[in-house]
C-alpha cells in the first residue's frame, strides 16, 4: 500500500498523488471524521473534497462508514473496486469508530501488500493511522458522540505507521497552538511522533 499524507488538504504536492496512482483513478472519498457536523455543513465540506480530486483527474465517490457499520465484507468488495480512498480530517476519534465499526481498519491492513492501492488523506485522516490516538485527545473532543455511534473512545490507532502525528505544526491553522500542547505529552509520555506543516506531505509504502 502507498500513503500520501498531508497535513492540510492536498498540501504542495498533488502531483505525487497522481504519479503514485495506478490506471485506476478512482478514489473512495470518507468524510467521517465530520460526522458531528450537520448534514448541510457536512455535504458542503464534501463537495469540496470533490472538487479538490476532480481538478486532478481522480473521479471521487463517497463512501460513508456509516452505511457499512457491522457489514465489514460488504465494505471491502465496495473498496476494491477504487485506486485510492482520500479520508478527510476532522475529529479523530469519530474516525476511528467508524474505522473499527465497519472493519475499515482491518480491510486497511489486508490492503498493506496491494502496491496498487494507494491510501491519502490529510489532518485526522492521517492521525487514525497512528499506533496510539493519545496525544491526540488533547486536539480533538475524543468525548464527541454522533448520532450511531457509542460512547466508547478507541485509544488504540490502526497501526499502520509506529508513530503518532502532529499536524498543523506550527502552521496558520487554528489547532496549531494545541498541536503545540498535544507534541509537549507525547513528549512526557514517550510517544513517538511526526510532525507535519501545513503543505508538508509524507509519501510512503507499508
Amino acid at each position: 500500500m502507498k500513503l500520501y499524507l498531508s497535513s492540510y488538504r492536498l498540501g504542495d504536492h498533488p502531483e505525487e498523488l497522481l504519479r503514485l496512482l495506478s490506471k485506476n483513478k478512482t478514489a473512495a472519498v470518507i468524510v467521517n471524521a465530520i460526522d458531528d457536523e450537520t448534514k448541510a455543513i457536512r455535504n458542503e465540506k464534501l463537495q469540496k473534497e470533490f472538487e479538490d480530486l476532480k481538478n486532478l483527474g481522480i473521479t471521487p465517490e463517497e463512501i460513508d462508514l456509516r452505511e457499512f457499520f457491522g457489514k465489514e465484507e460488504e465494505l471491502k468488495k465496495k473498496i476494491s473496486a477504487y485506486g485510492m480512498v482520500w479520508v478527510r480530517g476532522g475529529n479523530t476519534f469519530i474516525l476511528r469508530r467508524a474505522f473499527a465499526y465497519s472493519g475499515f481498519d482491518d480491510i486497511l491492513k489486508e490492503k498493506i501488500n496491494d502496491k496498487n492501492f494507494v491510501y491519502a488523506g490529510y489532518s485526522a485522516g492521517i492521525c487514525v493511522l497512528s499506533s496510539t490516538m493519545k496525544g491526540l485527545h488533547i486536539v480533538d473532543d475524543s468525548h464527541i458522540v454522533p448520532q450511531g455511534y457509542k460512547q466508547e473512545v478507541i485509544w488504540e490507532g490502526v497501526g499502520l505507521v509506529p508513530y503518532t502525528f502532529a499536524p498543523h505544526y506550527q502552521s496558520d491553522h487554528v489547532e496549531s497552538v494545541l498541536v503545540d500542547e498535544s507534541i509537549n505529552y507525547m513528549e512526557k509520555n514517550n510517544i513517538p511522533f511526526k510532525t507535519l506543516r501545513d503543505g508538508e506531505v509524507l509519501i510512503a509504502e507499508v
